[in-house]
């Protein structure tokens, strides 16, 4: 039995890695100010996702019932909606501080091209040691998790149905599934943290187009879920 709970604890790491997870997150963190609130956002995500597996698994467990296919497809085509705007928040925060081109000629004559965003500008004219507070409670983070987690609650159940026998055992398997995933997440938002605070330090440039491309693949992964989803004949 040991044996399964650790491996319910290794199975919530490697979900947290799902490409859906990544993406979302991902997004999340391109608002991040500091590592430590890309951590805390990854941590909050994990608990929205196991507190939703909670709910389910003990609900499914308790009636003897599982979650309908239909059902199970249509929160996770509610998924890939979610995905397409979380990627649209990170475009629109891309295009409100993309980097600009200027212009401008030294006494010598020589003509000399420089590049700042809006958000630079905030940066120096600042003191070193103030910096912008974040929400305490990273709510839209836990929202994500927590969709995710209703997403994901159907394939879980069954996993864990196949290899428990006993409600209480079948809750702590669910609980350290729970935490394999916060420890996932916040381990990955640091990995996904790390190139976008060195870019934004030194490079300005390289980092509006990595949350570009944050943003654009987010948006591609969502639209290729509702498509795959919308055109299988279980959601028709």
């Amino acid at each position: 039995m040991i044996e399964i709970l650790l491996m319910g604890f290794l199975l919530g790491m490697r979900h947290a890695l799902e490409s859906d997870h990544v993406a979302a997150v991902a997004s999340l963190v391109t608002k991040s100010p500091s590592m430590r609130e890309s951590i805390h956002m990854g941590s909050m995500w994990g608990l929205g996702h196991t507190v939703t597996l909670f709910v389910f698994g003990s609900a499914v467990m308790l009636l003897d019932q599982m979650i309908p296919e239909r059902m199970a497809l249509m929160l996770e085509f509610t998924v890939g909606i979610m995905l397409v705007a979380l990627g649209i928040d990170v475009l629109r925060r891309f295009m409100r501080e993309r980097v600009h081109f200027h212009a401008h000629h030294h006494a010598d004559g020589t003509l000399h091209f420089h590049a700042h965003t809006h958000t630079e500008q905030t940066h120096h004219a600042s003191d070193s040691h103030l910096h912008t507070h974040s929400e305490r409670l990273p709510l839209r983070a836990l929202l994500v998790g927590i969709m995710h987690g209703m997403a994901g609650s159907a394939a879980l159940i069954i996993l864990t149905l196949q290899t428990v026998q006993s409600f209480t055992m079948g809750m702590i398997y669910i609980a350290l599934f729970g935490l394999g995933s916060i420890g996932g997440m916040a381990a990955l938002s640091v990995v996904i943290m790390l190139p976008l605070r060195h870019s934004a330090n030194r490079y300005a440039r390289l980092h509006q187009y990595l949350q570009l491309g944050i943003g654009a693949a987010t948006i591609t992964l969502g639209v290729t879920m509702m498509v795959t989803i919308a055109g299988s004949s279980q959601l028709l």
